[in-house]
């Protein structure tokens, strides 16, 4: 094969509010490869197929003297994040050509791997689109699953409040929660919330999202840009199970709506990501009066306990059609910046995916 453009989206410059396409990252088509010929010294050579955007990506784009839970993007290098590949050639022997990967990649078109850190290999049995792998059946309805299981304690009856329910998460619960910045978290917490039976109060940003929201279980939805979410659970509440991705006023509301023993749990703030002055929580004291208690997490930290649950779980009742989800699927490698703008500012459609190449 002759050499091929390797595309890279390359990390440019650290943002001050929202990340800028064409500023904060760059598609860079200078290099090329050839994926006959190129050395790969014992390791193996992957073509990236999909790749997941993600809220929490913004916190990687900091300067490197910002500490957090994860490292930050480098400075002139290709972002990574969760996506699918497969492999095209290899020469270690855990690995051969036509297997699947899914796991951190570069957002590239091509990566050499020397092993398969940060990578697992997978199996297809119900013949799923890939991009289903760096959604509901991805990070994001892993972390519905298993900090639902970890965390929630759910019993028939209770009512659980999902913010931006429409995202992968949200809607990936089986019954109580509601929400729509990450859209695979929500979707997902919503339908688990409902398999164990529970009442399930859900919030987005737009009528559409609201709409499928309603579609997946929700026995409440509403727009949060238009409807109180103070009056809605007032009315509503109180709430026993409170599924937060968005921190700021509407945890506020959560936590004046919070029953006896309500469990919080902290999946993301994204009202924060983008301003150097996030809203304060000036009812912290609910925690104490009303014995809440809040789970924080990272749901790579919960993966060898839950991770085999999830697979044997999740993938047939995705297949059947038990569980919906819904993807916002872009085609191409240079639009990872625009799409990265979108997920900040909440006006995807579904889960965020980049379709970078066919088989």
């Amino acid at each position: 094969m002759a050499p091929v453009t390797n595309g890279r989206i390359i990390f440019n410059s650290v943002p001050e509010g929202y990340p800028e396409p064409g500023k904060t990252t760059v598609y860079d088509a200078s290099q090329t490869i050839d994926p006959d010929t190129v050395p790969l010294n014992g390791g193996f050579l992957v073509k990236t197929l999909e790749l997941s955007i993600d809220p929490y990506m913004r916190g990687r784009m900091r300067a490197p003297e910002k500490k957090s839970y994860s490292p930050p993007f480098p400075l002139g290098q290709p972002l990574a994040g969760h996506g699918v590949g497969v492999i095209v050639r290899s020469e270690n022997p855990q690995i051969k050509p036509g297997d699947h990967v899914y796991g951190i990649l570069e957002h590239q078109h091509y990566s050499v791997k020397k092993d398969l850190t940060m990578l697992q290999i997978f199996e297809n049995p119900n013949k799923l689109p890939w991009s289903t792998f760096v959604g509901v059946l991805g990070m994001p309805g892993q972390t519905a699953f298993m900090a639902w299981k970890e965390y929630a304690h759910a019993k028939k009856g209770e009512t659980v409040f999902v913010t931006t329910g429409a995202g992968p998460v949200g809607s990936c619960v089986f019954t109580r929660c509601i929400k729509n910045q990450t859209h695979g978290f929500r979707r997902l917490v919503i339908q688990l919330a409902k398999l164990d039976g529970l009442k399930v109060i859900a919030s987005a940003g737009s009528e559409e999202k609201v709409k499928f929201m309603k579609e997946i279980g929700a026995d409440v939805a509403f727009n949060y840009k238009t409807t109180s979410t103070v009056e809605v659970l007032e009315k509503e509440g109180p709430i026993d199970i409170y599924w937060d991705n968005v921190g700021g006023e509407i945890l506020e509301a959560a936590l004046d709506a919070a029953n006896i023993n309500a469990r919080f749990i902290e999946c993301g703030m994204i009202s924060g990501y983008n301003t150097e002055h996030p809203t304060p929580i000036r009812n912290l004291f609910n925690v104490v009066g009303k014995s809440i208690s809040i789970h924080g997490f990272i749901v790579g930290r919960l993966v060898p306990k839950y991770g085999a649950d999830f697979y044997a779980t999740i993938p047939p009742k995705v297949a059947s059609g038990e569980i919906k989800h819904r993807e916002d699927v872009y085609n191409g490698l240079e639009k990872v910046g625009d799409v990265i703008l979108a997920v900040q500012k909440g006006t995807n459609k579904a889960k965020a995916v980049i379709h970078v190449a066919d088989e």
